[in-house]
């Protein structure tokens, strides 16, 4: 879905651009801001008969006060208020409107989520789970490098087999910033992604595949999907007991929390999850930090 789509002003494409080209947007997100915005003026227009550049802070603010009252959760409310903070900023960086009508709308406080992540046993009960079938040799590549990089779901699936370097045991991925970043595989991620590529890999591609460099793929011969991925992550955790609400997620948190526990520094840890701010790799110190004190409360006489 595009803003063009609702045909009320012809800076839509632009807009599309700004978050593609200079903020290096990942596709979700961009599909995301611009379905906000589009949200935004057909609301805008059928209340007030507006057009996105008449819009007041009144008007945002009203819109953002029912999204709450409709019960939307913070989160959203959140991303819908950058949206439209990074849709007026665009505007205003080009003269299109004199007044941001974002200007001092603060985000509403998000509850930080208590990080979701597996025990090292759990992991390594997961990761046992898939045969020596072409599906088993496939799955059992997509576990132990997701586990063993920590790359996004998105990039993986993304991922092409000219970006593995089976000699060097590496993976170069583009993140959510558009940086390119090679990232060390380990040696069991390593073995089973060789295992797949020379043994497995062919035995799902199809002549008719719309993408023949594809890293990893489906029955179908095509790209594995966003979809597909979850679903055969669940029915692995169902076989393991993993009582957990296990997604591609956890994994990635599996993965940052055991590096840390291990003894990885925060700057390796950030450049590797591709992380902009260390803000956000700092998340997983606390987790560790918090294991310590709660060690610490059970076991010590005087605690």
């Amino acid at each position: 879905m595009i803003i063009e789509d609702v045909g009320m002003f012809d800076y839509s494409k632009g807009f599309l651009e700004y978050l593609n080209e200079q903020k290096s947007m990942s596709p979700n997100t961009v599909t995301a801001y611009s379905r906000d915005v589009l949200e935004f003026s057909k609301v805008l227009l059928e209340k007030s008969k507006k057009t996105l550049k008449e819009a007041s802070n009144t008007d945002v603010v009203s819109y953002l006060l029912k999204l709450k009252t409709d019960g939307k959760s913070s989160a959203t409310v959140n991303r819908k208020t950058a949206s439209l903070r990074m849709f007026y900023n665009y505007l205003m960086e080009l003269s299109y409107i004199d007044v941001n009508p974002t200007t001092n709308i603060k985000s509403p406080k998000v509850a930080k989520k208590e990080l979701e992540y597996l025990t090292i046993e759990e992991v390594e009960k997961l990761l046992d789970l898939p045969d020596d079938s072409t599906k088993g040799l496939r799955d059992r590549a997509i576990l132990e490098v997701l586990y063993a990089t920590g790359i996004r779901v998105s990039e993986l699936i993304e991922a092409n087999v000219n970006d593995v370097n089976l000699r060097m045991g590496f993976i170069t991925c583009t993140g959510e910033f558009g940086k390119a970043r090679i990232i060390p595989m380990g040696r069991l991620a390593k073995a089973a992604m060789e295992e797949y590529i020379l043994e497995a890999r062919n035995r799902f591609v199809r002549a008719e595949a719309t993408d023949n460099n594809a890293l990893f793929v489906n029955y179908m011969g095509r790209r594995m999907t966003r979809q597909g991925l979850w679903k055969m992550l669940k029915e692995y955790a169902n076989q393991a007991g993993i009582d957990n609400k296990i997604t591609p997620q956890t994994l990635r948190n599996s993965f940052a929390v055991h590096m840390v526990q291990n003894g990885a520094d925060l700057k390796t840890l950030q450049e590797l999850l591709g992380h902009e701010d260390i803000t956000a790799t700092q998340a997983y110190l606390r987790v560790t930090q918090n294991k310590i004190k709660d060690v610490y409360d059970k076991t010590h006489p005087r605690a």
